[in-house]
């Protein structure tokens, strides 16, 4: 299936001058100069009313080097780097325990924008953890707690009877008992060395701009689509 991309879409239309509105590595500016960039394109999907804005695209190897995607929520993006949650023992968490270097994707296809991050992953400490489960709503703390993700269940029966038991040892799906965080659930940091900016354009003559970290120091080039 091919997808044709206007002039004028999610970006201003490209004027006489061939580069008013074409992303450029000039607009990559902070420490570390992603930051605003992302922080607007992701902004900008929220009040465009793009489904899932925070939703990216997590790479993953396993220790034979066998590679996983899987769409998951971004909860947090600043110089610090990206943060997600999951359980440890998922199928991600393994490949992150047995490589910690993943990629995700933001793809805004709808704006005609993907932003790339690459990078090493590193578990979050259990404080932060604890501060983003409490404010979680209780029936995904529940369903986090029942679950023990990606392993094999015989029926959605039996995952509805675990997810019920669960709801009942802490007091009911509305009751007011809390509900801990799983001892083997918490939060990674994707902290990027490789930060790619994508901005479709007609005729595929798309803009890339890619900004490296190499010796503490980060520069941005232009690359070719």
């Amino acid at each position: 299936m091919r997808v044709s991309y206007a002039v004028s879409g999610g970006d201003d239309a490209a004027g006489k001058d061939g580069v008013k509105g074409n992303l450029d590595p000039s607009w990559l500016a902070g420490d570390p100069p992603w930051t605003a960039l992302f922080s607007q394109w992701l902004h900008e999907a929220i009040d465009a009313g793009v489904a899932e804005p925070n939703a990216m695209v997590l790479g993953t190897v396993d220790a034979d080097g066998h590679p996983s995607t899987r769409t998951v929520l971004c909860k947090g993006a600043d110089a610090a780097g990206v943060v997600f949650f999951t359980g440890y023992d998922s199928d991600k968490g393994a490949h992150l325990a047995a490589v910690p270097y993943a990629s995700v994707t933001f793809p805004w296809i709808a704006m005609e924008r993907q932003v790339h991050f690459r990078g090493a992953v590193e578990v979050i400490p259990a404080e932060q953890t604890e501060n983003y489960w409490v404010k979680r709503p209780r029936g995904s703390q529940l369903s986090a707690y029942s679950s023990a993700q990606s392993e094999p269940i015989e029926s959605r029966q039996a995952l509805e009877d675990k997810a019920a038991r669960t709801a009942a040892e802490f007091g009911g799906p509305d009751g007011d008992q809390p509900v801990p965080v799983p001892p083997r659930w918490g939060g990674y940091r994707l902290v990027p060395t490789e930060v790619e900016f994508w901005q479709g354009r007609a005729n595929r003559l798309h803009n890339r701009v890619r900004a490296t970290l190499v010796d503490g120091r980060w520069s941005a080039v232009r690359l070719q689509p």
